[in-house]
């Protein structure tokens, strides 16, 4: 079953400097039926002005990863670390026993990235955070896998996460097609960062969605230009 969630059906909240779309219920928005989907408990797509940003706040046990589609967003937390991850980098936060961050947009250009938080496997891991350039575009050959922390362990050339999970990405031209198989029992949640596709025939419009369970072969055909993100999920 794939089903597909359009842009302006999800949670809206616009702060001026901030342009906030909630897949899932989050902050202000609240909808029952959208608490999440699985170990997927937050989906954000985000457009964050020059010069402004979120200041020093706390999480604890939440897998967060930030995957940058344009501009860049600055990083700073309470063990120390700093960095810029810009796009075509994709960075990860174990919020686990305790973190404190904050996370800038220091350029003049708009900020777009999705914001993810996925549940860990277990409470209490020690918190970290890390950060990765992958060659996403013109990559070809379909998905690259970005994040993983498939059978608990680290997976080399990807960031790891505590939890059962795969973050995938592709740049698709027109008509282009690619095939990703799932395991029976998982499941996928794909977001269109740009342009339009179909999986097995079903249209996701530009910054759409789709929940995908009981499938196990996909077909991604892109209609324009696209740029695809997807999770794998138990």
């Amino acid at each position: 079953m794939i089903s597909v969630t359009n842009f302006d059906d999800f949670g809206h909240q616009d702060h001026g400097w901030l342009k906030a779309c909630h897949h899932f219920s989050f902050a202000n928005y609240y909808d029952p039926g959208r608490m999440g989907f699985g170990v997927l408990r937050v989906w954000n797509d985000d457009l964050i002005k020059g010069g402004k940003g979120f200041p020093t706040h706390p999480h604890e046990n939440m897998e967060i990863i930030t995957y940058v589609r344009s501009g860049a967003v600055s990083h700073e937390d309470s063990l120390g670390n700093t960095g810029s991850t810009q796009a075509g980098q994709v960075q990860v936060m174990s919020a686990g026993t305790g973190i404190r961050h904050a996370e800038f947009n220091s350029s003049d250009e708009d900020l777009t990235l999705f914001q993810i938080w996925i549940e860990p496997d277990a409470q209490g891991h020690t918190p970290r955070w890390n950060t990765r350039t992958f060659d996403r575009v013109g990559t070809g050959g379909g998905f690259q896998n970005l994040v993983s922390g498939r059978e608990g362990r680290e997976h080399e050339g990807q960031l790891f996460i505590h939890q059962d999970v795969a973050l995938k990405a592709a740049f698709m031209a027109a008509g282009e097609d690619a095939h990703l198989e799932l395991e029976p029992g998982r499941r996928a949640y794909v977001a269109v960062a740009k342009g339009e596709i179909e999986i097995n025939g079903v249209r996701v419009p530009e910054q759409g969605a789709a929940e995908i369970t009981g499938e196990t072969t996909l077909k991604f055909t892109a209609s324009t230009d696209a740029e695809v993100v997807m999770m794998d999920l138990p």
